[in-house]
């Protein structure tokens, strides 16, 4: 398949009719998102447009491949001849990509649509709420292109216009100023949902953002020797004060982690601070990627039988942390799991023997038939042979969906209130203001609810691990490895880094071809 570039293709996309079913979506945008017009165009499509258009970057697949498997969290594996791919997967986590990388263009292509299309919202008269969330899903999507690529392309003015002209590409200190700008500005003018509305662009949102924009700046402008002003960490905790402050997050009480990622969690959770929408029937992205990606033919459902995490990242988890496997009970749980009572682990990490949910009886592989389907530790680049379908641990966040077909009810999660926490101690932990003693309760009162035992101390090497544990799978660990300084260290199935030009991607070479704005990353 070719790749058009965004960069010069006008890309319009989808427009999703104004009139909708009575959804939650609805429900919140009727009153909201359907002011203004400028001829025939409605901003209420076009921003529902611009919401969509972060599904398939987002949601298992192009950025968080990129996040996750180039990492110690995550590797897709080569099964005999499955899950080749010319390389690519193996590439990502062994760091020996190029230029000519599919996902290194897939995903360029896809943020840079998303990019035009939350600009876009803004041509067409939007109320003041709409241009904010259409400015804080550009910022995000101009936030993730900064951290993979090291600059961001942006059309604006008359190149918005006209797609013979070049779009600007802001470098990294540019496109910082204009985020954080952009954010400030919008902040006042977005809505204050909490979590069973997370899937609106809120205020609380658009703080984790600049949290986030704070606290890498200085690994934006020096991957190698990220530096941390006491300014931006101070900044750091103040945004994380507010969201407190405001009195619409918790952390989930032991035993619930999982509701953060279940099929109603825009009712259960009580730290989504930013999801995408997913519902069966209506709209949404393929978030049943989250399990095709890791289970087996035969388990129920069955999966593609490809990804899995490193045996060293899984003893990360102590054996009594909910975080790395429960049986979870749901509503959606319509096996013997629930009905019955059989109570197998349903969510986190699977290894060993894997069970029919419905029967209660061991499953078996495929090839050969006779070979209990039991996940193995062990697993290595390229699996063949009898290890071939049950190498590797597999990990599952979101609780399958087993009342709709497709598993599209699941909202993906982007930002949680623990990460929050998490930043802020991290925050204090470099310097900004604060104590030790308050960073650590702020982690420990995460692990006390996930039935982990406290910390009696913290220090970056223990909270780096803590951010591993808690935020696994949700699209964050290159950038936090890149931060602490681990990136370019060995892990299993990968040495170390010998150049630190995988420290930032390459742009992708169909791009360079079409935009003379773009100047290859070094090293590349």
């Amino acid at each position: 398949m070719k790749f058009k570039s965004f960069l010069y293709i006008a890309v319009a996309g989808t427009l999703v009719s104004s009139t909708f079913s009575c959804t939650k979506l609805e429900e919140q945008f009727r009153g909201e998102l359907e002011e203004g017009d400028a001829g025939n165009v409605e901003p209420a499509a076009l921003l529902i447009n611009a919401y969509t258009s972060l599904n398939v970057p987002y949601q298992q697949e192009q950025r968080w491949v990129m996040q996750e498997i180039s990492t110690d969290a995550a590797i897709a594996p080569t099964r005999g001849g499955d899950w080749d791919d010319n390389g690519m997967h193996r590439a990502i986590h062994l760091h020996t990509w190029n230029a000519d990388n599919g996902y290194m263009n897939n995903t360029f292509v896809s943020l840079g649509t998303a990019i035009y299309n939350a600009t876009n919202v803004l041509r067409y008269n939007p109320s003041p709420q709409q241009a904010a969330e259409a400015r804080f899903i550009r910022a995000l999507v101009m936030a993730d292109m900064l951290d993979l690529y090291g600059v961001v392309p942006i059309r604006n003015d008359e190149s918005i216009e006209d797609f013979r002209i070049p779009p600007d590409v802001l470098q990294p200190q540019e496109a910082i100023d204009y985020i954080v700008r952009e954010l400030n500005e919008i902040l006042s003018a977005l809505p204050q949902n909490g979590p069973t509305a997370a899937y609106v662009a809120n205020r609380n949102a658009a703080r984790v953002l600049l949290m986030k924009m704070h606290l890498n700046k200085g690994t934006y402008l020096n991957r190698q020797s990220p530096s941390f002003a006491v300014e931006d960490l101070n900044r750091v905790v103040t945004l994380a004060n507010d969201i407190t402050a405001s009195g619409q997050y918790s952390i989930s009480p032991a035993g619930r982690y999982f509701d953060n990622f279940a099929p109603n969690n825009d009712q259960r959770s009580t730290e989504n601070i930013y999801t995408l929408y997913n519902a069966n029937g209506d709209r949404g992205g393929a978030v049943d990627r989250t399990w095709n990606t890791i289970a087996h033919y035969n388990m129920n459902p069955g999966g593609w039988n490809g990804w899995c995490t490193l045996s060293d990242y899984y003893d990360k988890f102590a054996a009594g942390d909910e975080r790395r496997g429960i049986y979870y009970e749901y509503a959606a749980d319509t096996t013997g799991n629930r009905t019955r009572n059989y109570r197998r682990q349903n969510v986190g990490f699977f290894v060993g023997q894997q069970y029919n949910w419905s029967t209660n009886r061991p499953l078996m592989a495929r090839n050969p038939s006779n070979a209990p389907l039991s996940f193995t530790r062990e697993v290595t680049i390229r699996t063949s042979g009898a290890t071939l379908e049950v190498a590797g641990i597999r990990p599952m966040k979101y609780a399958f969906d087993y009342a709709v077909v497709g598993q599209r009810n699941n909202d993906w999660v982007v930002f949680r209130y623990a990460d929050v926490l998490l930043m802020k101690a991290e925050a204090i932990l470099r310097g900004g203001t604060g104590s030790a003693a308050e960073a650590l309760t702020l982690v420990n009162s995460i692990r006390t609810n996930r039935s982990a035992a406290a910390f009696t101390s913290l220090t970056l090497d223990n909270l780096l691990d803590e951010r591993a544990r808690e935020l696994y799978w949700e699209g964050w660990r290159r950038q936090d490895l890149i931060r602490f300084g681990k990136f370019l260290e060995p892990w299993q199935e990968k040495a170390a880094d010998s150049d630190p030009r995988t420290l930032v991607y390459p742009i992708p070479s169909q791009q360079i071809a079409v935009n003379p704005n773009l100047v290859q990353n070094p090293g590349y």
